[in-house]
Parts: structure tokens; C-alpha cells; sequence
């Protein structure tokens, strides 16, 4: 959202004043603030006049950032008559440019120019082509492309063509870092403690402070170097430009705009632009992109008549070429060169997106971080009390204004607790640095504590949840009647035919180096025709068209057949959201050409002539894909030469209809060997298991049975949604499964992930909802109300798009579940960035648009991430409760020894604060996470009921202990204010408990009392907050934080019963009769008694809470809660085995929602 605002002098004047007389802080807060900055120097205006541009984002963080609107002259050298700025009226420059001045106003949010459109009053983003061109125009208007002048206006509006990341010099890096609120109230306890002379821990706490901050620079400063080499190689590429007349110039791909026509050459090359190819074709490798280990063939964009977009086609993608992807082939049309239009540039492209992900990654676990700073005030409320306390003790003392306002200060610094920053960030980078030795590697800290409240992850299924690898398991031929079934474990050959043909030439696969290269699937068809794969060579048809070919030909292990190979002359690949691909071909010899089409049965069926597909086809279909096997189907047609001609401009919908149906290819994959007990595991700790696939329904159901994720007995509804026709309106049909054993369930060997739910599956809720793509998008379209219910018993999700996955987990987010997100894929991508926590199983560079990448190429990496990222939200809770009781006790000591006007010495407040509050907050994070995930999660907020308890218990425990240990002192026979050594007489201890020096301030029965007593009580505390189980290991297993404990206690013990008289120089101590000591060391032990039984067993009793819950008719206010509590008193939920049509009841969404 923008918001226009003007200028206002003598309001920026009176801020600059402000910025003096506040030494810089107003400054400062106007950079935490931006909203604020605008308010006070500008007014309102439009869009239109605004000189200054306020920002707001549309997500639940609502975050504002200000931005200048600058403003830019358009200078054109090689124009003799003015200003004539482009030819295209319409065009985005033509509609910014103000004339006669020729100047353009635009604003850079996060490296993206956005430029002023004056005709339609907005700002839209520059550097990208106009995307309402249809595919007409991008050929006619830009595929012979650009004169100079238009070349030096683009080059100026649009700016250059680079990913540029400069290295951000350390002092911005640091003076970035120290200027962060928590730092600020950091530095104003450093003030306070110097004004105390409190020097010790001030320097240790200035050097841990400086060691942080150096350390975070240290990173920030190396991602910075990574990041400018990871981009700086795509900015200064030498590449083939073609002009508008028509000549060919080397350029520096810097000096590239929208509208450029480049020319791919047969060398590889790395693009460094996103580009729409027009003519030709090539093979790119992706993977810095997608993951995908294979390359990808791309194909020109068709010349189609039409006002519709070029971009809105259904697969737009297979005619784009994506920065930092590496063209391996490229196949010119004849003669001709293989050109693309430059579609994007600089930030806009592919890789530029990668980059400002990483540069602007997303804030996670708002929610933790917005308390955490309420916590501050909170912890600042409480101060209040005490400044005021001190305040009218002090006055009524009649001490000096300069002496009560210095307690005052202290009080706050007390509650502005320096080891907060520390705290904030440490328990996560252990749990980042323990994840990095399991090999779970992550750009973003701060989503280890979001992965600790996911409910529900999402699995892509191949790849992920089975191999990589396929084995060709069977074909089934069919001429229309009869089916014939070969198994590949026999060793035979197929016979010659239309089969053969196109299991040896419906491929992408290409030579490279001598081997093949391509889908997997495509390199087992292609095994197993025994044929053998030669580069591309130039053909020339009957037609006289010469084109760019591939050429397939049977190998020494292939059968005998009468035909000496088949050209492959035109390719249309295959595509995630078509599921399908196809070739044009023509065996040798034959006058003919032969269309090859493969893909998914139910997709390929439907091209097909209905004469050709046998019967029962559904009935074969259902015996494999319910065994697990994938299947894919086959067809083809014959082209008759004389009506198509000039192949390579044909679209595939001419070619795509009407074909002969050919048989199936049946593809075994297995399931990863952890995948079974990874789905228990989760499934055990109560998170839900969701699949979402590209393959066939059955398949997806079969493999969901066996892995675990739908249990025996379980039953499962089938959804089954149809576009409205005619007078039918849409409909949504509920098939009621049968047993789920009888879906191709098989017993796992390796665990046990069936626990018999029972029969009566819908009365317990135990179902599942399975359905595919096509119905996905219709439900969405026509029975959105239907969605959120489907949702919450939906398990299986098959023959899903890359966008469909996208559009899934948003859903699922809506429903208040934190969703996690597992894949490898090409279309998983999308996925992977929706999602709360995204997993990439692939080690390669796109692995930054998921928030977590694994080396592990399992889910086992799934249990692992959540159990660590529990530990980490349980880590960082347990230390800010400490930290709100260290204050809280802190606070009741302080007060009671002003009360008596008295207070701790420098050293006292140094074993605080060094010796156990900050190594505490140091090693707390340092447990590992528990060996098994709880089937419930930690709590997610600093606020909840629980920790609000605790901190009030614990409080009270506090001003108990303290209160009772003050009053009995005041009782003792020895305890004297003015004579403290009375306590070493003879009459009480021995001559070695006498001390011939002046008392000190801080030397008093009162203080050591109380030194030693809050100094205990932490120690209790961190006991009792150190705990381990259930979210981490036991306490005994940080070496480190035992070891510290261990040895506070026996220093703390020392203190107590020791008299030695450095000792008690050393930290101002006065001896006390030992029965006093041993009454101190009872006080601590009930104490510890009470705190661990409290907060054991009521803070931390999860069947107390359940009871209280009960009684009190609490429920859970989440989306997914409330809708399962209505749906449990429906009794017609599910529906079984009925159809229901749409009504005006149904909300429908605009299908545009699929093309944007």
C-alpha cells in the first residue's frame, strides 16, 4: 500500500533542530519509526505530487518504510528532433515520461525501480516487458529488435542489467547493529552502572556486547561477499545482440534492456537475462532454479493471432529463459538463428529474485518477537513501581536530587536487562549450528522457532517420499480391443510399431559428453526400447523446410525391426500444468510425419479418438496405480503432409487431437527406505501428514497407504468435481473407498504403522479426503465454502500444478495451521516459498527460496528440523522467564536494602550478573533437543497463560522468601544497624570471624543476608527452569550448564560457610552466627522444593490444563479448532456416495486467481 506525502521545510527544519538538541536519538527513532519521520516533515498529497512515498505491507507484520520519490531526466544523444521517446503510445515509457521536460519520476523498493505511469495515476515496475503484449505482438514489435535510440532510452529508464549486491562497508554494518532498540536499552544500563562506578561488569558486559556485535558483522559482512560474487559472474557476460537492421554486435550483457533480441549461440552460455525465446530451440540446465538435476527443453513462442497475453498461457515457462540458467543446445529453425527477446532484467529476473530473497528475507515468528519487545515495557511497567518506591524512601530520607535521581536510573537499568540481545539470538544459533552437523542448513535463524509449532507438513511425493530412480516394470499394448501385456523382468523386446516408435522418440533426452541426459523417466523408456540417440543435425522435409532434428535409431541390444531409425523434428515438452508432452517425428523412409504423445492416462485418454481407447480402460488403469505402480500413457497420429505443413510453427493443440490410443507404460518407484517411520513418527506426535503430487490419484493413494500417512481401517472419500456444462451447474461428487487393505496396503517391515483405528472411521473422524488437481481448482472456483472442510480431513492432493501446491498451503495457512513444506522438484518451488518452514531436499543454489535445504535426501530431516526447533522455542521461553524472575528478584533486593538505605557492592552485582545470569543465558541453549517429538507442541508466545502463572508464582515465592528472611533478621539478638561486626563476638563463633576495618556501605547484616539469599534463589532458578523433557534433553546432558551450576552452588555454599577474611573483604561481607547460615540454607531448600514442585507439577502439568481447560470451556480460538467442533455436531458430515450441485450459496473465486 502507498501513501503520498509532501515536504514541508520549516517542519524537516524543526526536525533537523530536534536531531541537534537530541544528540541524533530523534534520529534514530525516526529510522525505527518511518511512519512517524513522515508525519512530522510532510503533509498528504497524491501519488502524483508526492516527493516522498510511505509504504506499508500487506501481510500481518503491517511494516512501514519511507521511500523518495526521485526523478530523472531523459536525455536521448542520438535524437536530432527532441524528444521523441518511443513509437508505442501504449507503452509504460511513453505513458511515464512528462513532456516537454522529458522527465520521469520513480521510487527503488528493495533494488526494484517502480516508475510513475502519469496516464494511469500509479506506479508500476520497470525493467520488465509490457506483459499485455500478445504473442503477435512480441514477435512483431520486438523480433527484429531495437534501433539505438530506442536501446539508449530503455537503457536509461530502465536502468542497467545487473544483479548488483555491493559489500556494505563494516562501519554501516555495525552502526546498523548497535542502532537495534534492544542495543539502545543495553547502552543506557552501561551509562547507569559507570555513573555507579559499577566498572567490572559494565566492561565485561561492553566486551561480551562488542563480541556479539562483531561476530553478527562478521557474518552479515561475509553473506555480503558471497552474495556479490553469487550475482557479480551474470553481470558482465559478452553476448550476441541483433538489431533493427538487422546487424549482429557483441555487447557486455549490462548494457541489455527489455525489447533486446539476443542471439544464442552453440557454445554454452550462461543467460544473464530472463528472455522469451522466438525462434530455435534449447536445451537448459536449471537446476540453479528448480533443483532439477536434469535439463529442460524450451521451445519458441508460437506466433498466435490474439489479444490475449503471452503470458497467460497455460505454460508460459517452456518459452522463457531464466537468468543464471545455462543454455547446454541450442537447435536452430534451418538456416535461421536461435533469438530470444529480453523479457526481464537486473533484479526483475529469476536470479534476482533469488538474491533479494536472501537480501530481504521475510521476518518469522512475529508473534515471539512482537512480545519480546512488550516484554521490555512490561519489564519497564514493573521498574515504575520501584523508581517510585525509591523515590519517596530517598525523599522522605531527605537525600540529595542528585542521589534519588541516580537510584531511579538504576532501578530502570535493572529491568532493562543487558543479556536480553544475547538471549534473543543464541539459543537459535546453537540449535542452526547443531542442525548444520546433521547436514539441515538454513538462511533464516529465526524459522528454527516456527519449525518448533508446525502442525502439519506437506510432502511432495517423488523424490521425497520414494526414489529418484524408476524401473520399467511393464508396457501394455492395445489396439483398441484387445490389451497385451509385456514385462520388462522377462528380457523380451517389443515388437515394431506405433508403441515402439513412441517409447523411442516421445523424450527430451539429449547427448551430452557422449551420454544421455534427461528425466529419469525418459531415460528408462528409452532403456528399455534398446534403441540407441544421435545429436541434432540439420533436416530438410519434403516441404522444403529445413529444419533442426534429432535422430533415433535402434541399438546392437534392440529386437529386429524393418525400419532404419525415426527423426524427431519438432518437440512440445512436457509441462507440470499440461501433464503431457509431445513430438513430431518421421520414421525414415515414410512420407508421413507421426505425432507421439505421452503423459498422464487420464490426460492422454482425453485426446484421444474414444473409438481407439478400450472399455475398460479405468479397470487396467486401477490394477496397477493401486499396486503403487506409476503409469503413463501413450498415443499417436498420423499427420497427413499436405495439410500440415512448415512443422515448426504448427501449436500443439492443431497436432494434439484426434489420436490413436497406444497402451501404457507401468513404472515401479519404491519408497525410501526412512519414509515409513518418519510419516509414524510425525503421525505419533500428532502433526498431520499431507501429499501433494503431480501423479496419478491412485498411485498417490496407494503410496499413502503404505507410508503410513492413511492408516488401516481408515476410510477414504474421493472428490470428484466437474465444470458446469449447458444447464448443469458445477458438481462435486463424494465416493465413499472401500477398506483401505483393499487398496494395495502392504504391512511395513522396517515400522509399525498400523495401530487399528477401528471400524467406525467416520464416528472417530478417522478420514481422509483424496482428490486431484482438476478437482482442486473447481472446488476452488465454484464450492469455496466446501474448501476449508475438505481441508481438514484432506490427505491426498494428486495431479496438483506447481501454482495449485501454492494456492494448497495458503489455504491450509488460512486455517491458523503452521505448515511445513518437503521437496526436491521444479514444482516445488512455489511451495517451498509459501510455506511457514520450506525444506528443499536439493544441495543446489535454489535451494534459497526454501528457508531450509538438506543434504539428508530423505523426510527423516522433517522430525529432526521440528524436534530442533522446538528445543529452540523452549530454550528462548525458559530464558525469559529467568530473565523476568532474575529482574523480579533483583528488584524485591534492591528495594528491601533501600529501605534500610543500603545496597550491593560492585562485586555482589558482579556474581549476578557474570556468574550466573549471563553464563546461564550463555549455555542455556546448549540441550539438544529430545529424543522423541510429544504429540503436542510447545507454547508459541511469551504471553500464554502458563508463563504468565510462572512468572506470577514465582514472584510471589520471591517477596515470600525475602519478606521472611528480612523480618526474622530484624529478630535476631546480634542483628545491630550500626554495630555489624556484633555477630563475631566470642559469645557466637570463633576468634576468626573478627575484622578490625571501617563497614562499608554495603557491609551489613542485611546485605550478606540478602546477597546470599538472591544469589541462591537464581541458582534455584536456573535449576528449575534448566529443566529437559519434554521439548529437550536433561539437564545432565549440557556438560557445560551442569559443570556451571555444580559449581555456583558449591562457590554460593562457600560463601555461606566459610570465614575467611579475604573472602568477606573481597565481596563485603559481614559474619553471621552458623545457625543463621544453616536458617538461610532451609529458607533456599523449601524454596527449591516449592519452585520445582509448582512449576513440575502445575506450571508444566498437561493434565491439570486439560482439566482446568474442561472446567473452565476454554477452546482453542485457531481456525481448524473451531471448524472441527461444528463439524463433529453435523451429522451429515461427510457426505457418502452422493453429488452435489452449485448454487448461488457457494462463493466463487475468479479464475483469473490461476494465471496470475
Amino acid at each position: 500500500e502507498l501513501f503520498g506525502y509532501k515536504t514541508v521545510r520549516w517542519r524537516q527544519t524543526l526536525c533537523m533542530i530536534g536531531y541537534f538538541c537530541s544528540l541524533g536519538f530523534l534520529r534514530i527513532l525516526f529510522s525505527w519509526k518511518p511512519k512517524m519521520d513522515i508525519w512530522c516533515q510532510c503533509v498528504p498529497c497524491s501519488l502524483g505530487e508526492a516527493d516522498i512515498i510511505l509504504l506499508r505491507t500487506t501481510d500481518e507484520l503491517k511494516q512501514y518504510s519511507k521511500k523518495k520519490v526521485l526523478e530523472q531526466y531523459i536525455y536521448n544523444p542520438s535524437s536530432k528532433s527532441g524528444y521523441q521517446i518511443s513509437a508505442d503510445k501504449n507503452s509504460i515509457i511513453s505513458k511515464s515520461v512528462t513532456m516537454p521536460e522529458g522527465k520521469i519520476r520513480f521510487i527503488k523498493v528493495q533494488k526494484i525501480r517502480y516508475i510513475w505511469n502519469t496516464v494511469d495515476g500509479m506506479f508500476q515496475k520497470i525493467g520488465v516487458l509490457e506483459e499485455e503484449l500478445s504473442c503477435s505482438d512480441v514477435h512483431t514489435k520486438f523480433g527484429s529488435g531495437l534501433t539505438t535510440e530506442e536501446q539508449e532510452i530503455r537503457q536509461q529508464v530502465c536502468g542497467s542489467n545487473t544483479i548488483e549486491v555491493k559489500i556494505k562497508p563494516i562501519w554501516i554494518l555495525f552502526f546498523k547493529e548497535i542502532f537495534n532498540p534492544f542495543y539502545f536499552f543495553q547502552a543506557y544500563g552501561l551509562c547507569v552502572w559507570m555513573a555507579f562506578s559499577y566498572f567490572e561488569y559494565s566492561t565485561a558486559i561492553l566486551a561480551i556486547s562488542i563480541l556479539s556485535i562483531t561476530v553478527i558483522v562478521y557474518n552479515l559482512r561475509m553473506q555480503s561477499i558471497k552474495l556479490h560474487r553469487m550475482a557479480k559472474s551474470y553481470n558482465s557476460i559478452m553476448v550476441t545482440v541483433l538489431d533493427k537492421n538487422r546487424e549482429l554486435k557483441e555487447v557486455e550483457s549490462q548494457s541489455l534492456v527489455p525489447g533486446d533480441v539476443i542471439v544464442l549461440p552453440e557454445k554454452r552460455l550462461f543467460l544473464p537475462c530472463d528472455a522469451i525465446l522466438i525462434s530455435g530451440a534449447c536445451t537448459i540446465n536449471e537446476a540453479m532454479l528448480t533443483g532439477e538435476c536434469f535439463p529442460v527443453t524450451k521451445i519458441p513462442l508460437p506466433c498466435t493471432e490474439g489479444t490475449i497475453p503471452w503470458k497467460s498461457g497455460e505454460d508460459y515457462k517452456k518459452h522463457v529463459l531464466f537468468c543464471g540458467t545455462e543454455v547446454i543446445q541450442t537447435k536452430s529453425h534451418g538456416q535461421g538463428l536461435v533469438k530470444a527477446v529480453v523479457f526481464q532484467t537486473g533484479f526483475n529476473t529469476a536470479k534476482g529474485e533469488l538474491v533479494r530473497a536472501i537480501l530481504y528475507n521475510k521476518p518469522a515468528n512475529v508473534k515471539l518477537h512482537k512480545q519480546a519487545i512488550r516484554f521490555i515495557f512490561v519489564n519497564a511497567a514493573i521498574a515504575l513501581v520501584g523508581i517510585s518506591y525509591t523515590a519517596v524512601i530517598f525523599t522522605i530520607n531527605e537525600e540529595s536530587v542528585h542521589n534519588t535521581v541516580l537510584m531511579c536510573l538504576l532501578m530502570l537499568s535493572v529491568a532493562m536487562n543487558a543479556d536480553l540481545p544475547a538471549t534473543l539470538t543464541l539459543g537459535l544459533l546453537c540449535a542452526q549450528s547443531r542442525l548444520k552437523k546433521k547436514g539441515i542448513f538454513c538462511i533464516s535463524p529465526q524459522r528454527i522457532n516456527v519449525a518448533g509449532q508446525l502442525n502439519l507438513v506437506c510432502f511432495d511425493k517423488t523424490g521425497t517420499l520414494t526414489e529418484d530412480a524408476l524401473d520399467l516394470h511393464a508396457v501394455i499394448a492395445s489396439d483398441g480391443n484387445r490389451q497385451e501385456t509385456l514385462y520388462y523382468t522377462s528380457g523380451k523386446m517389443l515388437s515394431w510399431g506405433p508403441l515402439l516408435g513412441a517409447m523411442a522418440s516421445c523424450h527430451s533426452l539429449i547427448v551430452l559428453d557422449g551420454e544421455l541426459h534427461g528425466d529419469p523417466l525418459d531415460l528408462k523408456m528409452f532403456e528399455g526400447t534398446g534403441w540407441v540417440l544421435e545429436n541434432h543435425k540439420a533436416h530438410g522435409t519434403k516441404d522444403g523446410e529445413l529444419v533442426s532434428s534429432t535422430l533415433v535409431k535402434p541399438g546392437p541390444k534392440a529386437g529386429k525391426v524393418p525400419v532404419e531409425g525415426i527423426i524427431i523434428l519438432h518437440q512440445f515438452p512436457f509441462s507440470s500444468t499440461l501433464q503431457r508432452m509431445s513430438v513430431i517425428a518421421q520414421v525414415i523412409g515414410e512420407p508421413e510425419y507421426t505425432v507421439f504423445l505421452k503423459g498422464a492416462p487420464e490426460m492422454v485418454v482425453r485426446f484421444c479418438n474414444p473409438k481407439t481407447v478400450p472399455p475398460n480402460i479405468s479397470e487396467k488403469l486401477d490394477v496397477y496405480t493401486t499396486k503403487g505402480y506409476r503409469v503413463i500413457g501413450l498415443a499417436y497420429r498420423i499427420l497427413q503432409r499436405k495439410q500440415f505443413t512448415h512443422i515448426q510453427q504448427l501449436e500443439r493443440n492443431m497436432v494434439e487431437t484426434d489420436l490413436i490410443f497406444l497402451g501404457f507404460l507401468i513404472l515401479q518407484n519404491h519408497l525410501k527406505a526412512e519414509t515409513n517411520c518418519a510419516i509414524q513418527e510425525l503421525k505419533e506426535a500428532k502433526i498431520r501428514t499431507v501429499m501433494i503430487t503431480g501423479d496419478n490419484l491412485q498411485t498417490a493413494l496407494n503410496i499413502g497407504l503404505n507410508c503410513g500417512m492413511i492408516q488401516k481401517n481408515s476410510k477414504i472419500i474421493k472428490l470428484e468435481a466437474n465444470e458446469p456444462q449447458q444447464d448443469i451447474p458445477a458438481s462435486i461428487t463424494w465416493k465413499s473407498q472401500t477398506e483401505s487393505q483393499e487398496i494395495g496396503h502392504k504391512d511395513n517391515e522396517n515400522c509399525d504403522v498400523n495401530n487399528g483405528l477401528g471400524h467406525n472411521a467416520f464416528l472417530s473422524g478417522d478420514f481422509h479426503f483424496a482428490m486431484s488437481g482438476r478437482s482442486f481448482q473447481i472446488v476452488l472456483q465454484h464450492f469455496y465454502d466446501l474448501m476449508p472442510k475438505i481441508l481438514l480431513n484432506g490427505t491426498i492432493f494428486a495431479r496438483m500444478t506447481p501454482q495449485q501446491k501454492s494456492i494448497l498451503i495458503d489455504e491450509f495457512q488460512k486455517l491458523d495451521y503452521y505448515v511445513g513444506m518437503c521437496g526436491d522438484g521444479a514444482n516445488d518451488c512455489g511451495a517451498l516459498k509459501v510455506a511457514h518452514v520450506g525444506i528443499s531436499l536439493s544441495e543446489l543454489e535454489a535451494s534459497v527460496a526454501s528457508s531450509f535445504t538438506s543434504k539428508i535426501t530423505n523426510i527423516k530431516c522433517v522430525p529432526m528440523l521440528i524436534k530442533e526447533g522446538r528445543n529452540a522455542l523452549v530454550t528462548c521461553i525458559s530464558t525469559f522467564k529467568f530473565l523476568t524472575v532474575f529482574i523480579l528478584t533483583g528488584s524485591t533486593a534492591l528495594l528491601i536494602l533501600l529501605s534500610k538505605k543500603t545496597i550491593f557492592s560492585d562485586s555482589q552485582y558482579l556474581i549476578f550478573d557474570l556468574a550466573i545470569c549471563m553464563l546461564f543465558c550463555l549455555t542455556a541453549g546448549l540441550n539438544g533437543p529430545a529424543p522423541k517429538l510429544t504429540p503436542y507442541r510447545p507454547p508459541g508466545q511469551l504471553l500464554s497463560p502458563s508463563f504468565l502463572l510462572s512468572i506470577l508464582l514465582h514472584f510471589v515465592f520471591t517477596i515470600t522468601l525475602h519478606t521472611t528472611a528480612f523480618l526474622l533478621l530484624q529478630q535476631q539478638p546480634w542483628y545491630n544497624e550500626t554495630d555489624v561486626f556484633s555477630a563475631c563476638l566470642p559469645l557466637y563463633h570463633s576468634k576468626d570471624n573478627v575484622t578490625m576495618k571501617e563497614p562499608g556501605l554495603s557491609e551489613n547484616y542485611l546485605v550478606t543476608t540478602e546477597w546470599i539469599i538472591t544469589g541462591m534463589h537464581l541458582i534455584v532458578i536456573e535449576l528449575v527452569f534448566a529443566k529437559g523433557s519434554p521439548f529437550r534433553q536433561r539437564l545432565y546432558t549440557n556438560y557445560l550448564l551442569s559443570f556451571i551450576i555444580a559449581m555456583q552452588v558449591g562457590i554460593y555454599l562457600f560463601f555461606l560457610f566459610g570465614h575467611f577474611e579475604f573472602i568477606y573483604s573481597a565481596f563485603e561481607m559481614v559474619c553471621t552466627p552458623y545457625y543463621w547460615r544453616v536458617s538461610i540454607l532451609i529458607m533456599v531448600l523449601v524454596l527449591l522444593f516449592v519452585s520445582y514442585s509448582v512449576e513440575e507439577g502445575i506450571l508444566e502439568n498437561r493434565k491439570l490444563w486439560e482439566l482446568i481447560k474442561k472446567i473452565s470451556k476454554y477452546q482453542s480460538k485457531s481456525q481448524y479448532k473451531e471448524l472441527q467442533r461444528r463439524l463433529q455436531m453435523d451429522s451429515e458430515w461427510p457426505p457418502q456416495n452422493r453429488t452435489d450441485y452449485a448454487s448461488q450459496s457457494f462463493s466463487v473465486i475468479d479464475s483469473n486467481i490461476f494465471k496470475k
